[in-house]
């Protein structure tokens, strides 16, 4: 096993573990800003206060992190003025980094022996079906071990 395979697994443990942890966690419908703020009791004009600007940017960060245009910064910002501190990860929706290199290796796969199927039928050598889902099978474990270098080209 190479450097680069072991640092690859190390990669997706990490990724791997966050997902783990974070499986359940969802945003809350006010977001996590006013929903930290609310737990705490805080006003706007107190979390604006402890960061020195005024209630009407507190407002808009709020509003900011529901429609997506939020900065993380001032995420950071306002989680440390709250006492908390904002963390953030991208985790595969699926939960493991391997579900999306298997999935992405089957389209590679399919492509593959569908390309090769249609070949064989147009000489009368088609193979049956649970043949042709066993050469996908085995050919999705090949692509996503070597991960060619056009791995990730859908094309």
């Amino acid at each position: 096993m190479g450097i680069k395979t072991i640092v690859q697994q190390q990669y997706r443990s990490i990724v791997d573990s966050a997902a783990s942890t974070l499986a359940g966690l969802k945003t809350p419908p006010e977001g996590w800003l006013r929903t930290v703020r609310s737990a705490l009791g805080m006003s706007g004009t107190d979390v604006a206060m402890k960061m020195g600007v005024t209630r009407a940017r507190i407002t808009k960060a709020e509003h900011a992190e529901l429609t997506g245009g939020v900065t993380l910064k001032s995420m950071q910002t306002a989680a440390e003025a709250m006492g908390c501190r904002f963390v953030y990860a991208i985790i595969p929706a699926s939960g493991r980094i391997e579900d999306i290199i298997t999935t992405q290796a089957r389209k590679k796969a399919m492509a593959i022996v569908g390309t090769a199927s249609k070949h064989m039928a147009l000489e009368n050598q088609k193979l049956p079906d649970d043949k042709i889902a066993q050469e996908v099978e085995r050919l999705t474990r090949e692509i996503a071990l070597e991960m060619p270098p056009n791995f990730w080209n859908d094309k």
